[in-house]
Order: C-alpha cells, then structure tokens, then sequence
C-alpha cells in the first residue's frame, strides 16, 4: 500500500455529534482514489477521451471517530485486477496515533463512456497497477 492522500478534519466537516460525517469519509476516499489513478497510468482528461473508470461498489468500515483538528492520511492499494475491473483497498488513519480510522474498498469497472458499457484493462495499467496488487 503507498500513501494517496493527507487532510485534515475541519470543524465544517463533522456532524452535530462533532465527529467527521459519513459524506467526508466518501470525499477523503475519492481524492485518494485519484492520486491511486494516476499512479496506475491513468489520464483524467473528460474533454479527449471516450474511455474511463466507474466505481459499481463501495463498502466502507468506520472503525475509529475523527475529529475537528484530526489529521488524516490515506494508503490504497489493490487486492484483485481482473479482466474488465479492479478492486482497491483503502485504510484511512488518525496521523497523530496512526489509530485506523475506516477502510473501504472499491469495485472499479473500465468503461467506454459513449457505448456506455465494460471493456478490458488496458496493459499499460496492468503493468503500472500490479505493482500496488496485495492478497493481504
């Protein structure tokens, strides 16, 4: 697993109860998610490509609460590539015990995005990607 992402929990960002909301955790885990990308060769260009990547599943575990003032770091990596998707592995943590904060893993599909329907891996992010691959 390798680092995707650092924030920090702004008093903004946390409910009623004063703990980080559900929606916050969704947003931490979906910047990582683009650092992850990149990382696997993918392009975020909307304006020149026809291709792209959907998530079909999140499962999310909140393990430990976060705070105003808390700051955060996300790892990824991936536990399966498959033919046409992948899943990815996220650990959220509390930077100043490094306490687990949530987890959450990811089904991602690669997808044409004008015939709006599955298409395999590329070998460019199979290459890139195998690398972050873990049976742990």
């Amino acid at each position: 697993m390798f680092e995707a992402y650092r924030g920090v929990v702004h008093p903004w960002l946390c409910d009623i109860m004063q703990h980080m909301t559900t929606r916050h955790y969704v947003a931490m885990f979906d910047n990582a998610s683009y650092h992850f990308g990149h990382a696997c060769g993918i392009k975020v260009d909307p304006e020149n490509s026809r291709y792209g990547f959907v998530d079909v599943k999140h499962t999310i575990d909140y393990i430990s609460e976060l705070k105003a003032g808390d700051l955060v770091i996300i790892k990824c990596g991936l536990s399966k590539i498959g033919n046409s998707s992948y899943v990815s592995k996220y650990e959220m943590y509390n930077l100043d015990n490094m306490e687990l904060a949530a987890t959450m893993e990811a089904v991602c599909v690669h997808f044409d995005l004008i015939d709006r329907k599955s298409i395999p891996l590329t070998n460019d992010f199979r290459e890139k990607a195998g690398k972050y691959l873990s049976n742990a």
